[in-house]
This record gives structure tokens, sequence and C-alpha cells, in this order.
């Protein structure tokens, strides 16, 4: 990258803090103030900062209209898929994707086990959203006046004697995955089945998504499934990279 790229790229970053005059943006990019203020005005032509009436700049329009563009432009399922198939490689267990639309939580990806008993399911079906761990996840996100107006509106199928039972009960679980950062269902589905999940976050640090792994217990057993959740939070964080933009730690 060019020097006077960088330093101009420089500039957002700084400005996004709050609108800033000549100086100070000379002094934190290093360099004297006729060169800040040549990048700041190639930045103001492109419409990327706007000099206010005090002399200051800030943000501009036009890149605000651009990242509007690039986030509707945004397709989870495809940015996920290849992180999916790779996770289903080291572990060989059943992968899926899921999103939250309104009170539903569905599957819009899978890449299937390698094993010949393995989990049923279907992109496209609506997940058991008081005890899958992918809803779970979406749900723990969600502010906690939405959360509990959720939690008071479900219906609580008896899935299992795992199953959760109720608003309070659901309220309790959603308060510890939000704080630990992962999910799982040990058998509240279907006896069966264990499943751990993973959040896959946007640039705002917001859940857009849930990735997780499901083995049936003849497969791996919970604790078993529970040691590959390094390995899922690993991919998560990969897909949340690539998703939101971000340079990995």
């Amino acid at each position: 990258m060019s020097q006077s790229v960088g330093r101009a790229l420089a500039i957002l970053p700084l400005l996004a803090e709050g609108p800033a005059g000549l100086e100070p943006v000379a002094t934190a990019l290093g360099v004297h103030k006729s060169t800040a203020l040549r990048l700041l005005r190639t930045l103001h032509e492109h419409g990327m900062v706007y000099r206010q009436q005090d002399g200051r700049y800030r943000l501009g329009a036009r890149l605000f209209t651009l990242a509007a563009q690039a986030a509707e432009g945004l397709d989870v399922r495809e940015i996920a898929h290849p992180h999916l198939v790779r996770l289903n490689e080291a572990c060989g267990h059943t992968v899926h994707l899921a999103v939250r639309e309104d009170d539903t939580v569905l599957y819009i990806d899978k890449v299937e086990s390698r094993y010949p008993v393995r989990m049923y399911s279907r992109i496209g079906k609506p997940v058991p959203v008081t005890v899958a761990a992918v809803a779970k996840l979406l749900l723990a996100d969600l502010p906690e006046p939405e959360r509990r107006s959720l939690a008071e509106r479900l219906d609580y199928p008896a899935y299992t004697p795992r199953s959760i039972t109720g608003p309070a009960q659901l309220l309790v679980e959603l308060a510890q995955v939000r704080e630990q950062g992962w999910a799982t269902d040990f058998g509240g589905h279907e006896e069966s089945i264990n499943c751990v999940a993973a959040p896959i976050r946007g640039a705002d640090g917001r859940t857009v998504a849930a990735c997780s792994l499901s083995a049936p217990s003849v497969v791996i057993d919970a604790d078993g499934l529970r040691e590959l959740l390094p390995l899922l939070r690993a991919a998560a964080d990969s897909i949340s990279n690539d998703y939101s933009g971000r340079i990995p730690a």
C-alpha cells in the first residue's frame, strides 16, 4: 500500500470518533499540516469526508452510502460455506448455519456428517427455537426487553425430559449463553442428539447467524462434542472476520 493511501485511510477511523480540525489530523498522522490538508481535500472530493462550517472535518455521506450498499450485498451463507466445509472435514460431524427471522430460527446451510448414523435436518427447516443451540445464541443476543417479550409468547413443547419448560427457565439459559458466548443442546430436542453452537458476529458485534456441530450420542457423547468447541469457535470467528471485514488479531 502506498504511503499516501495508507495515511488517507488512517484519517477515516480518526474522524469516526468525531469531527476534527486540520491540526489534530496532522498530529495524529505525524505529518505536516499541508500534507494532511491535501489528503483531506482528496477525501472531500470523493465524498468520504465533509468540511463543516467551523472548519472541522467529519465523515462524509458517500462513505455511509457505500457501507450500506456493502452490508446489503453481504450473504452470510456464501461467506460461511467454505469455513463450514473445512470444519466438517476436520471433525466429521454435521455442521449447520442458522439465522433468525422474527420468532423463527431457520437452517440456511448444512454440511452432512461423514458417519452413517447422523442427525436428520434440512435446509430451510425451522429449528425448535426453545431448545436448539443455534436458537439460544440468536435469542441471547437480543436486548433484554425483547428477549423477555419473546420468551413470554413462545410455546414450550416437551420434546424430551430435558426440554426447556417455560419462559423463566429459557431466560436463565439465555443469560448463561450470553455470558459464556456459546450454547449447547444435549438431548433437549432429541434425546439421542447432542449439539454445540457458536455465534457469527457482524461489524457491530451483534450476532447475525450461528453455526453448530451436531451428532448422535452413539457417535460422540456430550463431553466429546464439548471438546470440539475450540474448533467450532475458531471457525465461527473466521466467518465473523470475513463477514465483517475485520482483520484477525
